[in-house]
């Protein structure tokens, strides 16, 4: 698992497939607290694969990430 002190709030959120999810809001917890869509929505930081370069990469794709979202 990452390290959630290296995510840092404003950093964008990719997908598997380098697409744009949101922007990091915070940490809560074993959580990523991201805006969306003017909207907010957690990511389990399980699903973290990677943070470096200003964006925080999720083990799965964007499409993926954001289906239970709608």
């Amino acid at each position: 698992m990452v390290d959630a002190a290296q995510i840092k709030g404003q950093m964008e959120v990719k997908g598997s497939d380098g697409k744009h999810i949101g922007t990091v809001d915070g940490i809560e917890g074993q959580r990523v607290r991201l805006a969306s869509g003017g909207m907010f929505h957690y990511v389990d930081l399980d699903m973290v694969e990677s943070v470096g370069e200003g964006a925080v990469r999720l083990k799965t794709t964007a499409e993926e990430t954001t289906r239970a979202w709608h």
